[in-house]
């Protein structure tokens, strides 16, 4: 199966500042601001919900192409996606510019300040899938990118008659009632966390049965109370596979979406395909960053029979 993974990839610089923020700030004086932190800790993460998705698939053992924008700092992350499997020849380079990256400071409260430079991404504007892929793929998804982007291609896909998952995400904010009305309506899938199917209920009046009705897949996770898949008339409920630790949520819901997107190229029901997102997701639980995990199908396999009775259908993977 082909599938096609557009949307962002970023670059995350985490800073960790041991005292609080609030002591370094003066009531009255902040119209004027000037203040700077020595921070004890730095680490850069691989980002990007499109290459996040890319790279558990891959493990999983699929050849996703990735396909968007990365500026003239991607070489090296280029080199760790191909060599862990993901297709990149679709990633267009920006060289004018740096591949989109989130700066973030946390004190010891957790407060944060953060900035996001959007460089390579603002440049996935006007390209086509037609451009970037031979030949029709048998999916693509829809990821957060620039919002100018998932439109376009939201557009291109229901005009080439190309099935989509549709994954809004964290641009609900940014999306008006109508792309997001015309995303949901066109889509063959549409996956959101709890709280942004509520945002786009509320923006476009759409309800889930209006989906369900239509012939559409909606994909609603809730966190640590799992997911809910409602497809065909069924309403299926898939619980959060147990974990060894919880380290750092960053990502879950993108190695969710990974483990699902196995699941469908097998051909998989959907309590099968929610079961595989939900061991995805356990494993960047367990880990700090996205892309810092690492498992062998044979070992997926088996830690899927811990909590989930597959019935057979996983024995293909271990030949």
């Amino acid at each position: 199966m082909k599938v096609v993974i557009t949307g962002s990839i970023a670059f995350d610089y985490l800073m960790r500042f041991p005292g609080r923020f609030r002591e370094h700030l003066i009531e009255g004086k902040l119209d004027r601001i000037s203040v700077s932190f020595l921070v004890e800790t730095l680490v850069k993460e691989r980002g990007g919900v499109g290459a996040n998705i890319a790279y558990t698939l891959a493990l999983l053992g699929e050849r996703p192409v990735l396909m968007g924008t990365a500026g003239s700092d991607f070489a090296d992350y280029r080199a760790w996606l191909d060599v862990n499997g993901v297709d990149t020849s679709a990633v267009r380079v920006i060289p004018e510019v740096f591949t989109a990256s989130f700066f973030a400071n946390v004190d010891s409260d957790n407060n944060q300040i953060g900035s996001f430079y959007t460089g390579a991404m603002a440049h996935a504007r006007g390209y086509t899938l037609a451009e970037a892929i031979a030949g029709a793929p048998d999916l693509v998804v829809i990821a957060p990118n620039d919002p100018v982007a998932m439109c376009e291609l939201a557009e291109e896909c229901a005009e080439r008659r190309v099935p989509f998952m549709f994954d809004p995400s964290q641009q609900v904010i940014w999306l008006d009632a109508d792309f997001l009305r015309f995303g949901a309506e066109r889509c063959q899938i549409l996956i959101v966390n709890e709280y942004e199917w509520a945002m786009i209920a509320k923006k476009t009046g759409l309800t889930r049965e209006d989906l369900v009705d239509a012939g559409k897949t909606l994909i609603v996770t809730h966190g640590s109370e799992g997911s809910h898949l409602y497809a065909g008339g069924e309403h299926i409920v898939v619980p959060v596979f147990p974990v060894a630790r919880v380290a750092d949520p960053t990502g879950v819901g993108d190695a969710y979406r990974a483990g699902l997107l196995k699941g469908i190229a097998c051909g998989f029901g959907w309590e099968l395909c929610g079961q595989l997102g939900s061991l995805a997701a356990a494993y960047v639980l367990e880990h700090n960053g996205t892309q810092n995990h690492t498992f062998t199908v044979p070992e997926f396999v088996e830690r899927f029979r811990t909590a989930f009775d597959d019935q057979g259908a996983l024995d293909a993977w271990l030949i």
